[in-house]
């Protein structure tokens, strides 16, 4: 049976570009592919003698009725993944006007916020079934490079749950692709101490001061005994990625440090965890 991902998102998101990272990966990829294809395709790659085993298929204008699609191929056994690339609309409105190409729903809205949006509401069900949401709000290249890495040039079982408890700031928004959000603003802050402000919560001194404290410690026993009880049912629901995003207030110190802590414990437990820390250099 195939190994397949489903790309979709919002045009302008970049579908493209995700794309082509995974063909640098090793998987064959379809880019723009019509949805009455996609069975067409992958009965054509499961057959004896191909040597397709990773299948990546970026969905086109029709992307709207893929999910019929993605639960009948998990019927017939395919292992099949949906990932949905999302962005916000003021930076896909700069990327439009950058490109000077017409929104794919051009002639249904009157004018480009309005099909944006447009769209937005007609993949909401496509979004909140995907098993992986990539905001590219911020990210470059080479920075949405690195999370596909991370989901997607899998060693080990990769069957496994994988889990990205990523750290961000309030005051710079609320992040977009998390499915667990956890605010962290209760513990004390470093920012109003001179000599931690410029540091980060990587740094040791702000580590100490963020996580010694008893709320700190108290907080992470808690929400890792809840994440333990919880991992196994996300996996049992065939949930492949799980994003927990912790938020300050700037995103530089206390979500940094309690996001590493909390990933060393779950790593510690045998599960696959990554970090990231969105608003770290801003």
């Amino acid at each position: 049976m195939a190994d397949i991902l489903l790309i979709t998102g919002l045009s302008g998101a970049g579908r493209s570009g995700a794309a082509a990272v995974l063909e640098d990966l090793g998987w064959y990829v379809i880019d723009n592919l019509p949805t009455s294809l996609v069975d067409t395709i992958v009965e054509l790659v499961s057959k004896p003698g191909s040597d397709i085993e990773r299948l990546a298929l970026v969905a086109g204008r029709q992307h709207v009725e893929l999910l019929p699609k993605v639960a009948a191929l998990r019927s017939a056994g395919h292992r099949v993944r949906l990932l949905f690339l999302d962005s916000a609309t003021n930076t896909l409105v700069k990327r439009y006007d950058a490109t000077r190409r017409k929104h794919p729903l051009d002639g249904e809205a009157p004018g480009l916020v309005e099909a944006i949006d447009l769209e937005r509401e007609l993949l909401q069900p496509v979004r909140s079934a995907a098993d992986l949401v990539i905001d590219t709000t911020d990210l470059n290249v080479h920075q949405l490079k690195s999370k596909l890495l991370a989901a997607f040039d899998e060693a080990g079982d990769s069957q496994r749950l994988q889990i990205a408890v990523e750290s961000f700031g309030y005051k710079h928004g609320l992040p977009i692709d998390a499915d667990i959000v956890i605010d962290v603003r209760f513990l004390p802050n470093p920012h109003w101490d001179d000599a931690l402000r410029p540091l980060t919560g990587h740094d040791p001194a702000v580590r100490d001061f963020v996580l010694g404290p008893a709320p700190a410690s108290d907080f992470l026993d808690r929400f890792q005994s809840l994440m333990l009880s919880l991992l196994p049912s996300y996996e049992a629901e065939g949930k492949s990625y799980l994003t927990i995003s912790l938020g300050c207030t700037g995103g530089r110190h206390r979500s940094v440090a309690v996001a590493e802590e909390l990933a060393r414990r779950l790593r510690d437990h045998g599960y696959a965890v990554r970090t990231g820390h969105r608003d770290l250099s801003r």
